[in-house]
């Protein structure tokens, strides 16, 4: 069985990448890149595949049986054709499973609705494929957190527009070992799986990263349009747009969510501190 990996570059693909190469063997791992450099170090078999060139796609996806499909990085209104550019050309490949890392979240009520929309569309377009298929809506990941963790420290504080809401925090290489499962076992088949761990609230976030990083971090809520000015001034309009609204679905309980990670993977979700822990060991070799 080969399975073929879209995005393999990229962090989360990469993480799921070596877990499938844990399971089947690096032979039976196809990675697709955009720029099939960047993903050289996974030792497998890398196809350039770039989501906007059908052509590419279409010779990338040739003798796969199941394909992973993550969700593009674009901006909502291209990613839905994006996404389909991928679905065609597994359905003219004669691939018989697709596999699709969408999200959790609100699709009304924030400015992070828009990308959440458009993971609904993929969704709709992939059970219409008429192929085998298996979608996974993930939760946060945690790393983004404790990557700006120098920050924190700098400031003193955690501060976003979260206020009191809880967020079921996941990680990538939580979501790897879920996805090996999903693309390699026959039960997953036609279901929709909640991936996310324990909900946690920003200042229980700030206590478990105090726990292990013997920092001293408090949690300060600002409103939403505070917030939103914060981010769009340091990271632009666009994404300080979609972070500002991913913080306001957290307050309004979007990624509070019932898991199916237990489910998809076989096993339970690592705790918030386990997955702090473990990416402090990974990154962090001199503390």
């Amino acid at each position: 069985m080969k399975i073929a990996v879209t995005s393999a570059s990229g962090q989360l693909g990469s993480s799921i990448a070596k877990r499938l190469i844990a399971e089947i063997g690096r032979d039976n791992v196809i990675g697709l890149a955009r720029t099939p450099k960047k993903a050289q170090h996974l030792g497998i078999e890398i196809r350039k595949g770039d989501y906007n060139d059908r052509d590419e796609l279409d010779a990338a996806l040739k003798d796969i049986d199941a394909v992973l499909l993550v969700s593009g990085m674009d901006e909502p209104n291209k990613r839905i054709e994006q996404h389909r550019n991928v679905i065609n050309a597994a359905k003219i490949n004669g691939v018989k499973k697709i596999v699709y890392t969408s999200i959790i979240g609100d699709e009304e009520e924030t400015a992070f609705s828009p990308v959440v929309k458009s993971n609904r569309h993929t969704e709709t377009d992939i059970k219409n494929s008429g192929l085998e298929w298996v979608i996974g809506r993930n939760g946060l990941y945690i790393e983004p957190d404790l990557e700006y963790l120098d920050n924190y420290v700098e400031d003193g504080e955690i501060t976003n527009c979260a206020g009191a809401g809880k967020c079921s925090y996941t990680s990538r290489e939580e979501l790897g070992y879920a996805y090996t499962k999903m693309l390699t076992a026959a039960k997953h088949n036609s279901q929709i799986y909640n991936l996310a761990g324990e909900p946690i609230s920003q200042k229980k976030l700030a206590g478990l990263i105090n726990q292990v990083f013997k920092t001293e971090l408090v949690y300060r809520p600002v409103t939403v349009q505070v917030y939103a000015s914060e981010r769009k001034e340091e990271l632009g309009e666009f994404m300080g747009t979609i972070i500002a609204g991913i913080y306001e679905g957290i307050s309004q309980g979007a990624f509070n969510v019932r898991t199916d990670f237990e489910k998809a993977a076989g096993r339970t979700h690592k705790p918030a501190i386990d997955m702090i822990r473990k990416w402090k060991k990974e990154h962090c070799k001199d503390l």
